[in-house]
């Protein structure tokens, strides 16, 4: 029974010290002393704490709602996130802040940043796109809202990238079907890739190997079926050869060509 009491006052003394040993930083979040937070958070913000920053800029978004300083705080709650790198979360301020103060002075710099955020959670193009789409729908509306912007040219090179990311994305979920030597299927949806966009950068191999399947499918079929898909190869090698006279993958197709009008 003595030991019991022996540990249990040894205990309340540990908790007890281990109160007193809060850092200043910690009373400060934990407290209500709003002046002394806002002051600490950017004081921290300067020093290059962004984990510390953005927790009290955190703390002091519910004190300064309906404030002079409701959109500083948030808008550097934000900036608190990005410069620590945690993107997802500064996009979702950055949102969020350009939804609530569509007129402040930080609102153009929160949209820019926010593109950022979401450029930078872009996936490999063999991966799923959804961030690669948010980002482009955020670069358009940024670009109409604000057309002098000073970031116009970073604008266009990222919605380049992302353009040139789905492009071929596009492609190479075509031609993996002619990788599998499933020619029926790989001449389907490459075609449908240039139905769905007929700008993608990778149009002269989705025309080739449009061309290519058709032939090879025309080549593995019964003799019945045979002239009938020769006959979709012609028309595939002619509208390759009208769009790239000068590709050097024309001296394949003329090959086949020859080879299948002797067949027709």
């Amino acid at each position: 029974m003595r030991t019991a009491k022996i540990l249990l006052f040894l205990g309340i003394g540990s908790c007890l010290m281990l109160a007193g040993c809060k850092s200043q930083y910690e009373k400060l979040l934990e407290g209500n002393d709003s002046e002394a937070k806002y002051k600490a958070a950017f004081e921290y913000f300067n020093k290059g704490k962004y984990k510390k920053s953005a927790d009290l800029f955190e703390s002091l978004s519910v004190i300064s709602t309906g404030t002079t300083r409701d959109d500083t705080v948030q808008f550097y709650w934000g900036m608190s996130n990005y410069r620590y790198k945690d993107y997802y979360t500064a996009e979702t301020n950055f949102k969020n802040f350009v939804s609530k103060f569509p007129r402040s002075s930080f609102t153009e710099e929160a949209s820019f940043l926010r593109i950022d955020c979401l450029y930078r959670a872009t996936l490999r193009y063999e991966l799923d796109q959804t961030p690669t789409y948010s980002a482009i729908v955020a670069i358009n509306e940024y670009k109409i809202a604000y057309p002098e912007t000073v970031h116009r040219d970073v604008c266009d090179r990222i919605l380049l990238e992302l353009r040139e990311r789905l492009d071929t994305k596009a492609y190479q979920n075509a031609y993996i079907y002619y990788k599998m030597e499933d020619y029926k299927a790989a001449r389907v949806a490459l075609k449908n890739v240039l139905k769905d966009n007929s700008d993608n950068m990778h149009r002269e191999e989705i025309l080739f190997y449009t061309a290519m399947a058709s032939y090879k499918y025309a080549d593995m079929s019964i003799a019945s079926k045979q002239k009938e898909r020769y006959m979709l190869f012609v028309d595939d090698y002619f509208n390759f050869i009208g769009e790239y006279p000068e590709s050097p993958k024309r001296k394949e197709l003329e090959r086949l060509y020859k080879k299948a009008k002797e067949k027709i």
